[in-house]
Parts: C-alpha cells; structure tokens; sequence
C-alpha cells in the first residue's frame, strides 16, 4: 500500500438502517482502532514461568474516532439523535487501497467544543456493538 491522503479514509453511516451509507461530512481527522483482550492461562506449571494465552479466546472490539466542523446539517442531527436515542446503527470506515470495515457500533462520546475567535467543532467516539466485517478494495 503506497501513501494514501487522510482525507480519503471516510467514516460512514447507515442512519435509517436500511444499508444506505452516508459520509459524514465536516470530519478533519478520523481513527479506527482494533482491540483484542487476551485470556491468561499461566499456572504453576507453565515453562519458565512465563504467561500463557489461549488462543483465539479473547473479546475482540472496534472503536472509532472522528473530530470535526458541522458541515451538513443532516448527518449532524442524524448523529446527535442517534446519541440521545442511545441506538446502535451500521457503521463503514473506508480505508484507501486496503478495504472496507463495516458493522454496529453505538456513539459513546458526542462531545461539542468552541474558542471564541473560532468555529464550533464536535468528537465523536463509537464503539462495536456486534460483529465487525472487512472487504478488501
């Protein structure tokens, strides 16, 4: 994969839930990160005394981040009523030249900030909610 602009990796959402993907417009930087909590199975016995991990039996999530400026007026109010719904909606990151990770994922974080000689801007912070898919591009 060669350099790829920031600005193409799109963060999308599916507000009606009826697969209709919609970019979430005014976003400045975005973030997707994997997670997998291990499973310790060290015991008196392990060689060396070194720790063991069972394989494949951790919880594995997705969180996604994004910051930005309000933009369009439908996706913020799509947001900020999924927010205050406390609902869970299909989410895509697009990654350039990598893939597409689709899934559910319910907004934890809605946060508004603003300097008094500057714009009113917004962080969003999600995370999974069921299973996480990946189509390569």
């Amino acid at each position: 994969m060669t350099a790829q602009k920031g600005k193409d990796l799109l963060i999308k959402l599916d507000a009606s839930g009826e697969g209709s993907f919609t970019t979430m417009a005014g976003l400045r930087t975005r973030a997707l990160a994997f997670n997998a909590r291990a499973v310790d199975v060290t015991h008196a016995e392990s060689a060396g005394r070194w720790r063991e991990l069972l394989e494949g039996a951790g919880v594995r999530s997705a969180g996604i981040t994004g910051r930005g400026i309000f933009k369009d007026a439908a996706s913020d109010a799509a947001v900020r009523q999924i927010f205050f719904d406390g609902a869970i909606r299909n989410w895509q990151v697009v990654i350039p030249d990598f893939g597409t990770v689709q899934g559910p994922f319910q907004i934890t974080a809605l946060e508004f900030s603003g300097e008094h000689d500057g714009e009113v801007s917004f962080d969003l912070a999600l995370e999974s909610a069921g299973e996480i898919s990946f189509a390569a591009s």
